[in-house]
């Protein structure tokens, strides 16, 4: 009980690099979230979760932190991202991306961005584990078949993709369709909308770490919703992208740019953003 009340005392002086708010209300050093302040309730002579220096039922374990939950989109209409989101298009502006080392210069227009042919486009920036929020939708006019019809690709980190293709009634390899973590896994369905329809990634990404000599300790895992199906379980990265070449693992800074492909196709997005993940009992 001891050890547990240290380890307790450790992790509360952590919390307090919150800011009091108005009301009682403590706000993260992350924004768009907070804690009511309110006193804990629960047991202080409960056993230990395994594992952890909380009690079942712990009154002193802390407060999840409370944000605004997004809404959803529709086909005529954006939804909102969540308050603690980094947006990363609005709708309105490119002012969060790059291409080459300029200003990004891809069409914006009616609340979407689309693929001009100026090349791809990466966040100004950084990120590592995250959860992503990505709307898209392929050209209304079919032309080509196969990785020719509607191709961009999420690339995480700019190293891990996730492929975006017009995959309704267009069969392509099956580990570069639609919702594909490229040149590794096929979704495990195809969820596809019909060519100019509005569609939605939602990713849960782990990013790989690696130790100071550059070998891998962890590698990547993917969760990916296509469309609010699940087409990728946590699935293992097996390295960074590569094309008709096995992929391989190789050491990166633990966050970087988000990259949104131009392959050619005049591709729309809207309604992009991301969320760092935190821990569980996370101080912020």
């Amino acid at each position: 009980m001891f050890k547990r009340a240290i380890a307790i005392c450790c992790l509360l002086s952590i919390c307090l690099v919150s800011v009091p708010v108005e009301a009682g209300k403590i706000k993260s050093i992350l924004k768009g979230r907070h804690r009511t302040g309110q006193p804990g309730q629960g047991y202080d002579d409960t056993m230990n979760v395994p594992g952890q220096p909380w009690g079942v039922h712990d009154k002193e374990r802390p407060e999840p932190w409370v944000i605004t939950p997004p809404t959803a989109s529709t086909q005529e209409k954006s939804g909102t991202a969540p308050s603690d989101a980094v947006v990363l298009f609005d709708g309105s502006d490119l002012s969060h991306w790059q291409g080459g080392g300029e200003d990004a210069k891809w069409i914006v227009k009616d609340g979407y961005m689309e693929v001009n042919g100026t090349g791809s486009i990466q966040t100004r920036e950084s990120f590592g584990s995250c959860q992503l929020h990505v709307e898209f939708a392929t050209p209304v006019e079919v032309k080509g078949n196969s990785q020719g019809r509607g191709n961009s690709g999420v690339m995480i980190m700019g190293l891990y993709e996730i492929q975006i293709l017009d995959s309704f009634e267009n069969r392509s390899y099956s580990d570069g369709q639609a919702g594909a973590i490229y040149g590794q896994y096929p979704p495990l369905v195809n969820a596809s909308r019909e060519p100019g329809k509005w569609q939605v990634f939602d990713i849960v990404f782990e990013a790989p770490e690696f130790d100071e000599q550059g070998e891998l300790v962890k590698p990547a895992h993917i969760t990916v919703f296509h469309n609010g199906v699940v087409v990728h379980n946590r699935a293992t990265s097996l390295g960074q992208v590569a094309h008709q070449d096995p992929p391989q693992w190789k050491a990166h800074a633990a966050k970087l740019p988000l990259t949104l492909q131009d392959h050619g196709n005049p591709v729309r997005f809207r309604n992009v953003w991301i969320r760092p993940l935190t821990g569980y009992d996370s101080e912020r």
